[in-house]
């Protein structure tokens, strides 16, 4: 026999998701709220974009630092923190070599700062700091490399514009066609036909953003839409593998429709270095 509901309980309805597992009309708010933060900074006062990078890494921070709680391994916050924030900052106004002394002084600082707890876990929780460290700030220095350049604007735009074009080409062609699981261990929803919509998708966005907004050769666009389908696809499954290890579904809820502010961040950070490598060394720099 059926029982009805109390009269006084409403039965919640179940949030709406597409078939690739997100929330899609709050994906999009907040796809297009972020997108509107980094164009108001990158367009109006370019350093302000260097706040944007910062805030976006250290929420990763505190969200990784929880994840990895989960399996009792605790995260040297206090030098990863401000070391990471002086990377960034020395990045841009100094350059590879004041970034890299900021690297190597916060690698130090943390396995000072864990010594006072003892000896129980050291290796662990000092090991994590520094992975975290260059997991996220390390890559976010390439960033504000690019940002420094005359042009770094336009650079910017086309490192973003490639990878976030790489995320919805793969999306739309892993909903719409994905058949055949890349990686059915680690990522079960990404699948080879969402690849392929990946490099569509990124390799005109990598055409389109350096020859329009770089005056650079339409060969080099391909490449950087090549390099970052896939240096995005490692970072994305890299990160899956974390969550997997971790026994963690996301990496946090701040973002509706995407869940942490990590699982975002995931392609970004693993494109910047290859990026910056390709438009450093193939696209000669421009008067703003």
């Amino acid at each position: 026999m059926r029982s009805d509901p109390p009269a006084d309980e409403t039965p919640v309805p179940a949030e709406k998701v597409s078939r690739a597992g997100r929330n899609l009309p709050a994906s999009i708010a907040v796809g297009l709220s972020l997108g509107a933060v980094v164009i108001t900074s990158l367009f109006f006062v370019k350093e302000a974009f260097i706040a944007v990078v910062a805030v976006a890494l250290v929420i990763g921070l505190f969200e990784l630092a929880r994840a990895f709680a989960t399996a009792d391994i605790t995260i040297p916050m206090p030098p990863v923190l401000v070391g990471g924030v002086i990377m960034l900052v020395g990045g841009y106004f100094g350059g590879t070599e004041t970034a890299s002394v900021a690297l190597a002084l916060t690698v130090i600082g943390t396995l000072v700062w864990r010594l006072s707890e003892g000896a129980d876990g050291f290796v662990r929780d000092s090991s994590a700091g520094i992975f975290v460290l260059t997991y996220l700030f390390l890559m976010g220095v390439f960033v504000v490399l690019m940002l420094a350049e005359t042009d770094g604007t336009w650079r910017i735009v086309a490192f973003v514009v490639a990878t976030i074009a790489s995320d919805i080409g793969g999306y739309i062609a892993g909903v719409l066609l994905g058949k055949h699981p890349m990686a059915p261990t680690i990522s079960p929803k990404k699948s080879w036909e969402g690849f392929a919509g990946s490099l569509i998708f990124g390799i005109a966005a990598g055409i389109l953003t350096v020859t329009y907004g770089l005056d650079g050769d339409w060969w080099v666009g391909i490449l950087l839409g090549v390099a970052g389908v896939v240096f995005a696809t490692l970072g994305d499954l890299s990160e899956s593998l974390i969550k997997r290890d971790l026994g963690i579904k996301d990496m946090g809820d701040i973002l509706p429709g995407h869940g942490g502010l990590m699982d975002r961040l995931d392609s970004l950070i693993a494109v910047a270095p290859i990026a910056w490598l390709i438009l450093h060394t193939l696209v000669p720099v421009t008067s703003p």
